[in-house]
């Protein structure tokens, strides 16, 4: 099993802290380090939360790291232009050496989108366009250099484009797509991602079902799509060293956690064996105190041998 931290700050993260949580990540051994692409926090109306952008950050992580692979999960399909994204994750992927990974979904976080003024279509319509993106993402990257890649949908039309940023990675990076949803979720990612991602663990047996079957409904391979899930995580090598650092996270930390893993490793071991036995290949480890960086030692001292 893959075991990848995935950053969620309470208040927020200046670009020195971010670094610091990718390097204690790779030092301490983990697959990879994704962030969130928010700009508001767990809590809305928290004043102290100071957004960062993730494509920019994870640019200069690349440069400050040199093994574990980089991310997001998700990217809001409703932040950028699918020009833009294709040109930034590519220009990642040649700063990391070929390390970058896309996880891109439809974007939810309404009050955000009020927060900065970004347009926030209906559900249906976000999913239309999320599908329009990928197709013009991956046509893109994988257009033969030189050759035109040209695309006239509902959202967007791209007339000739023959200058395509340089990828590393041959075809193209990987593509994870996920959520909850039972129907468009996964259809999107059996047609177009490389990992569906389930979100939270509870439940991720029955949405890993379900995409396979959507994998065989459309003639795809159910076994070239990967599944992974997220979970929310403390650990501490005490149960009351655990408790201590969920205490630190305030109250909506601890909403966050309630659905989560707060124990010691041996807990922590034993809840990722269960999504094992669920059928996940890949676990992201929710963390939500970015400058605890003792918390990162203890799961790859601890953990992460134990899952090897």
């Amino acid at each position: 099993m893959k075991v990848r931290v995935l950053m969620e700050p309470r208040h927020g993260a200046t670009y020195d802290r971010i670094v610091a949580m990718a390097r204690a990540t790779e030092e301490s051994g983990f697959d990879a380090f994704f962030r969130g692409d928010h700009y508001l926090g767990i809590d809305p109306g928290d004043p102290e939360y100071r957004p960062t952008d993730s494509w920019t950050s994870l640019a200069g992580v690349a440069l400050e790291t040199s093994r574990i692979k980089l991310g997001t999960l998700m990217t809001a399909g409703t932040f950028r232009h699918p020009g833009v994204v294709a040109n930034a994750v590519a220009t990642v992927d040649q700063m990391s050496g070929g390390r970058v990974i896309l996880g891109i979904g439809t974007g939810w976080y309404e009050r955000e989108h009020k927060a900065f003024g970004i347009p926030f279509p209906p559900i249906g319509e976000r999913f239309d366009r999320l599908d329009e993106q990928m197709q013009i993402v991956k046509g893109l990257w994988m257009t033969p250099q030189g050759e035109p890649f040209s695309f006239g949908g509902r959202f967007w039309q791209l007339d000739e484009a023959r200058n395509f940023a340089v990828l590393v990675q041959n075809p193209r990076p990987e593509i994870v797509i996920g959520g909850t949803g039972p129907r468009r979720t996964p259809l999107m990612a059996a047609t177009h991602a490389d990992e569906f991602n389930s979100g939270a663990g509870h439940g991720c047996a029955e949405r890993f079902a379900n995409v396979r079957r959507v994998c065989e409904e459309i003639g795809r391979d159910p076994s070239t799509l990967r599944m992974s899930a997220t979970m929310q995580a403390i650990c501490g090598a005490t149960r009351e060293e655990a408790e201590q650092r969920l205490e630190r996270l305030g109250p909506p930390g601890a909403r966050m956690l309630a659905n989560g893993i707060v124990g010691t490793p041996s807990e922590l071991i034993a809840a990722l064996e269960r999504l094992g036995n669920d059928g996940c290949e890949t676990v992201y480890l929710h963390i939500f105190d970015i400058d605890d960086l003792d918390h990162l030692r203890l799961i790859g001292a601890e953990v992460l041998p134990q899952l090897a």
